[in-house]
């Protein structure tokens, strides 16, 4: 009985050794265990499956085109490049941006590019490119409130918006600490709730928010400076460890910054988002 036993376990250790060999002969370089990369994944499907928030004209908001809801922007624009210099392309995810980073981590999409900022803390779980824009934060008020918000202590005990999961959300929480915060997960939501009084202030980015104040004549930029940082300028979100796609991107972005690429797209959505106000 003790013969038979130990025979049976010699079997199945084979077995296992066979199948652990059997593994290591299948993996991509026949032995290193090495797998393939998120680029290489990337090219080999011919994809980009990019995570992104339609709501942060100019960078990215939505417009008919040729009678079809189509999503538009400089991010759209610089993305649109990145996936010609990959030879691959482009497809877009649009979802509330609270959820784009989360699609990134859940491996639903290869890259987010949302008006996104590296700051330390998203740093632990993803990798980010280089900076591809740095724009100011501004405080935006109802006209009516011109002489009323003056500065950052006129706020003190006021309702101030900020979009849910976004950079400002820490801008009003450190440089506002004594206003309440509202988080929403939309910015025209943002803007609408500014309009009808439901809040007295919000934070956006200068561009983008310049946009909305150009669609709604009764807003403005209140005149209370904030202070930024390099934590907030915009940049590519990447899954962890993924060099080879970073290394690559980060290429993409500074060619594009040289040539002016990129401010050449912030100007063009600009003025098509205008256009839309106007029409």
């Amino acid at each position: 009985m003790k013969k038979m036993k130990t025979a049976i376990i010699a079997v199945i250790a084979a077995g296992v050794l066979t199948a652990c060999g059997s593994n290591n002969e299948g993996t991509k370089d026949s032995g290193s265990g090495k797998t393939e990369n998120a680029l290489e994944k990337i090219q080999e499907k011919g994809t980009l499956m990019v995570g992104t928030s339609a709501d942060f004209a100019p960078f990215e908001f939505k417009t008919l085109v040729d009678g079809k809801d189509t999503i538009v922007g400089s991010d759209i624009e610089m993305v649109k490049a990145i996936g010609d210099k990959l030879g691959v392309k482009v497809e877009f995810m649009d979802m509330q941006f609270d959820a784009v980073l989360v699609a990134l981590q859940q491996n639903k999409v290869d890259i987010a590019v949302s008006g996104i900022s590296a700051t330390a803390e998203r740093k632990e779980s993803f990798d980010f490119s280089t900076p591809y824009y740095n724009p100011p934060q501004k405080i935006v008020i109802n006209k009516k409130n011109q002489a009323t918000y003056t500065s950052i202590e006129s706020l003190n005990g006021k309702k101030v918006g900020a979009q849910k999961g976004s950079i400002q959300e820490g801008v009003v929480e450190t440089q506002l600490p004594d206003a309440q915060k509202v988080s929403i997960p939309r910015v025209p939501n943002l803007i609408v709730e500014l309009n009808q009084g439901s809040i007295d202030a919000l934070v956006l980015e200068e561009t983008i928010a310049e946009s909305y104040i150009n669609q709604n004549p009764d807003l403005m930029f209140a005149d209370i400076e904030l202070t930024s940082n390099e934590d907030e300028a915009f940049a590519i979100a990447l899954p962890k460890g993924e060099d080879e796609l970073k290394e690559e991107i980060d290429k993409i972005i500074a060619e594009m910054t040289k040539d002016g690429s990129i401010d050449k797209y912030v100007k063009e959505a600009m003025e098509l988002a205008d256009k839309n106000t106007e029409e």
